[in-house]
C-alpha cells in the first residue's frame, strides 16, 4: 500500500506495477489538488519520466518562463536572474495529474491511514473510513506531515526543522504577465511572486517567522490570519493580492521544514519524497520525488522476497542526492527572501551585475 497519491506515490505505483506488484494507493484529498508552485523536473528525474513515456505531456504542461525580476514598490524591476536550464518547470497540479494518468491501481480518495500494526507477514492497516486491510508493504509518500511517518516512526517534531519561513501558493487566472517572467518583490523578511504559470497564473507569499505555536498545517482559517498579519503594511500589489487569499478556497499554506530520519524504513514499511526527506521549497522536492520512487521501486523488484535488503539498497543510493540538496537549503533561502532592505539591495545589485556580466559575455 501507498499512502499518497502525489508525485512520488503516483511515479512508485507506476514503477511497482511495471514490476509485477499490486499496488493500492490511500489519498486523503477527494481528487488530484489543483494548487500548489511551479516544480521542476530535471536531472535524474528527467530519464525517469522518459522512460515512463510521459515526456511529451511535462513539456506541453511546461511553463515558457525564463527569468526571474525583482521589482521596487512601483513595479520598476530592480534586478533579475535567469531561471535554470536543463529541466522542465510545470504547475505541480498537472505534474500530479499527468503521473497519475499513467497508474493502473486501486486508488482509495477521501481516506487516511489511522493504526498500522505489522508482523513478520506484513501489516495490518486500519483507515479513517474504509475497512480494515493487510498488505505486504506500506510505503509513506504523503508528505512533509506524513500519517505514516508518524505512526511507524514517532510524533513529527522528532524529525521536522522548522527552517523559519512560512509559504503560501494560490492559482490566479485572468494575470496579465509576461509568460517568460516571473515577478517577485521583497520587503524585509517578505516576499511576494507572480507566476505567469501556463495558463494559469499564481501568487507566492513567503516570510520569515519562527513557528507559530498551535500551527496546524490544514487551518485554512489560520492561514489567512497569518497571511494578513505578516503583510498588513505590504507595497506594490499585495493589497489587491490579500483580497484574493480572503475570498481563496484553494490556498495552500506551510511551512518551509527539513525532514531528517536516521533510517527511512522500520520492518515493512518505509518512507519516499517529502516524507522521508523534506526540504520543502527549496530542494528540487519533486525530481527527488520521481527519482526516489524509481529507485524503490527498482530495489523492491532487485530484492523481490527481501524487503529488508531492497529498503537499504534504495536508502543507500537515494540519500546520495537528497543530502547534498537538505545542505542547500539556507543559501537559497537568502537569496529569495533576504532579512534585511541591506540584504534586499545587495540581493538586487549582484543580480544587475551579473546580468551585466553575462551581457558582456553574450555580444
Amino acid at each position: 500500500m501507498i499512502s499518497g497519491a502525489g508525485i512520488a506515490g503516483n511515479t512508485l505505483a507506476y514503477w511497482l506495477t511495471r514490476h509485477g506488484f499490486e499496488p493500492a494507493i490511500v489519498e486523503r484529498a477527494r481528487g488530484q489538488r489543483s494548487s500548489g508552485n511551479p516544480v521542476d523536473v530535471r536531472g535524474p528525474a528527467r530519464e525517469v519520466v522518459e522512460r515512463m513515456g510521459v515526456l511529451p505531456k511535462l513539456r506541453a504542461a511546461a511553463t515558457r518562463v525564463t527569468r526571474l525580476s525583482f521589482v521596487d514598490d512601483h513595479g520598476k524591476r530592480v534586478g533579475g536572474v535567469s531561471m535554470p536550464s536543463g529541466g522542465i518547470e510545470l504547475p505541480r497540479a498537472d505534474l500530479a495529474r499527468i503521473l497519475s494518468s499513467t497508474v493502473a491501481a486501486d486508488y482509495l480518495y477521501d481516506d487516511t491511514v489511522t493504526a498500522l500494526h505489522q508482523d513478520p507477514g506484513g501489516v495490518n492497516v486500519t483507515f479513517e473510513n474504509a475497512a480494515p486491510r493487510r498488505f505486504d508493504l506500506v510505503i509513506g509518500a504523503d508528505g512533509l506531515h506524513s500519517a505514516v511517518r508518524r505512526l511507524a516512526f514517532g510524533p513529527e517534531q522528532r524529525f521536522i526543522d522548522h527552517l523559519g519561513i512560512y509559504v503560501a501558493t494560490l492559482p490566479l487566472p485572468g494575470l496579465a504577465l509576461d509568460p517568460h517572467e516571473v515577478l517577485m518583490h521583497n520587503t524585509p523578511g517578505r516576499a511576494v511572486s507572480l507566476h505567469p504559470g501556463s495558463g494559469q497564473g499564481g501568487v507566492g507569499f513567503f516570510f520569515r517567522s519562527p513557528a507559530v505555536p498551535g500551527f496546524d498545517h490544514r487551518d485554512t482559517t489560520q492561514h489567512k490570519r497569518l497571511l494578513a498579519g505578516a503583510f498588513a503594511r505590504g507595497s506594490w500589489r499585495i493589497p489587491e493580492l490579500l483580497d484574493q487569499v480572503r475570498q481563496a478556497d484553494d490556498l495552500f499554506f506551510d511551512s518551509v521544514s527539513r525532514v531528517r530520519l536516521d533510517s527511512w524504513s522500520t520492518g515493512r514499511i518505509a518512507l519516499l519524497g517529502d516524507a522521508a526527506s523534506c526540504v520543502s521549497l527549496f530542494g528540487d522536492g519533486s525530481t527527488l520525488a520521481i527519482a526516489g520512487a524509481a529507485t524503490l521501486a527498482d530495489a523492491l523488484a532487485t530484492h523481490r522476497d527481501d524487503h529488508a535488503a531492497a529498503f537499504r539498497a534504495y536508502e543507500a543510493r537515494h540519500r546520495l542526492l537528497t543530502n547534498p540538496k537538505q545542505r542547500f537549503a539556507s543559501p537559497a533561502s537568502r537569496l529569495l527572501i533576504p532579512a534585511t532592505r541591506y540584504g534586499i539591495a545587495a540581493r538586487n545589485a549582484g543580480a544587475r551585475l551579473l546580468s551585466a556580466v553575462s551581457g558582456a559575455r553574450a555580444a
